[in-house]
């Protein structure tokens, strides 16, 4: 079961924290995606539903260099539906920068130095 649990390649945030508190120089550069996706409902779940609803994922990638090895972690933030009312998609967004945030100061506290941005 080598594979589930090899840990020689970083694949989380936590792993590339880790490496720079052991003092390894990690460049970090953030590029965050809004990805619409469709989601197929069963069509027993709810009568009254669509068989297929359009969501949009708030999701960041985190592209780490260490050395020569270029990595990318993906994290998606939070979900929707697409054409929700305006104020749930700004409370949504808002949601998603909060939680961002708390990412970007494990990060900072970890000595990686980015550019910070935000869904808008």
């Amino acid at each position: 079961m080598a594979g589930a649990t090899d840990k020689s390649e970083p694949v989380r945030l936590e792993d590339f924290m880790a490496l720079a508190r052991e003092g390894k120089e990690v460049l970090l550069s953030v590029e965050l995606k809004k990805m619409i996706v469709t989601q197929k409902v069963h069509p027993y779940e709810a009568e009254e539903m669509k068989s297929e609803i359009d969501m949009y994922l708030l999701a960041a990638d985190f592209l780490f260099t260490v050395g020569r090895a270029i990595s990318k972690v993906s994290k998606i933030y939070v979900t929707g539906i697409v054409g929700e009312p305006k104020d749930t998609a700004k409370q949504n967004i808002f949601i998603a920068n909060t939680r961002l945030k708390l990412d970007y100061k494990r990060l900072e506290d970890s000595h990686i130095k980015f550019e910070k941005k935000y869904w808008e």
